[in-house]
């Protein structure tokens, strides 16, 4: 939260587009896009409580202001939203998903368009004004404001919601209706914080996001050894 505070004010209100190397201006847009999934991905954990375990207060201030930083959301809005999405993944009352077999763009827009709606729209549009007001640029604030938004949706949706979700190929192992990639720890993180390890995450939503690869393991472990004992009868 530190680090995307600090790019950002840096990047909307101090950062010379004309007069520093294309390359740099260009290399900010994804670590931004990157440090903005982060803010949800902290938000969610505070949505699950493993953000400060045991402390209910402390997951909802920490988890509102990582949701208004990042898109003008509301805690208490998005919070039973997700946990109808772990009651009913996959179905007609799971607020993530599109009935069918809905291609990418699609299911996207209706994702967005569930999470995004007149309030949100209103909440940046005043934050928008009010930073021209106070000396932000425009050009700025597309490039390093709107633009980074809008990848790290499209990333979190992509990691988080599409790919554990969706229902092609192989069927789901069980009543989650989730799936987890196969990436290496590294490329998982960059992803999207671990969040595609997404059965694991849905059996054991209290698990943070930095402790999934180590579910995953631990997981991984049991069933191997639960199909050892199998074979020998």
């Amino acid at each position: 939260m530190s680090a995307w505070s600090g790019l950002h004010v840096y990047s909307v209100f101090f950062h010379p587009l004309a007069q520093v190397a294309p390359l740099i201006t260009v290399a900010m847009v994804p670590l931004i896009c990157w440090l903005n999934v982060g803010l949800f991905i902290i938000a969610h954990d505070a949505m699950h409580g493993s953000l400060a375990p045991g402390r209910p207060k402390v997951n909802r201030v920490f988890g509102g202001l990582a949701l208004r930083l990042y898109a003008g959301f509301a805690f208490d809005r998005l919070r039973p939203k997700h946990f109808e999405h772990h009651r009913s993944p996959g179905s007609e009352q799971d607020p993530d998903f599109s009935t069918g077999k809905p291609g990418f763009l699609r299911w996207y827009g209706t994702f967005f368009s569930r999470y995004f709606g007149v309030r949100e729209f209103t909440v940046l549009f005043a934050i928008t004004v009010a930073y021209l007001a106070i000396g932000a640029r425009l050009a700025n604030l597309l490039f390093f404001w709107a633009l980074p938004a809008i990848l790290s949706s499209v990333q979190l949706f992509y990691f988080g919601t599409f790919l554990p979700h969706r229902r092609e190929g192989d069927e789901f192992a069980d009543h989650h209706r989730a799936r987890s990639n196969g990436f290496s720890w590294l490329a998982s993180l960059m992803s999207c914080y671990h969040f595609g390890y997404h059965h694991e995450h849905h059996l054991a939503p209290q698990v943070p996001w930095w402790g999934l690869p180590a579910e995953r393991r631990r997981r991984g472990v049991e069933m191997q050894e639960r199909r050892v004992e199998s074979s020998l009868g």
